[in-house]
């Protein structure tokens, strides 16, 4: 699936990269300019940045659900993240209308 149309990025490059930055160090913050400069491009509408964020949530769950760490931090973590998401997120949309959301 398409992700970012301006720079033609699928959801795999970017989960690749996801993987690829947490084999590095599992427990930084990834955030999607980390994962765009990893793959040597930029945001440019970033309309796209709420999918990524998803994204790397989703990528960094079951990153750590398959490592040996205790997943029960990284998914309270996680939760933490995906709350703020809802709550910060969803009320401003970046600035788009509702409509015209990807995410």
């Amino acid at each position: 699936m398409l992700i970012c149309h301006c720079n033609i990025i699928t959801e795999k490059e970017i989960e690749q990269a996801i993987i690829d930055l947490l084999d590095i160090d599992p427990w930084q913050l990834i955030v999607p300019a980390k994962v765009y400069h990893s793959l040597k491009k930029r945001g440019r509408c970033c309309g796209c940045f709420p999918n990524v964020v998803e994204t790397i949530i989703r990528v960094t769950e079951k990153y750590h659900a398959r490592s040996e760490v205790d997943g029960a931090d990284v998914v309270s973590h996680l939760d933490r993240v995906r709350g703020l998401r809802v709550e910060y997120g969803s009320k401003f949309h970046e600035g788009r209308k509702a409509s015209h959301r990807a995410a």
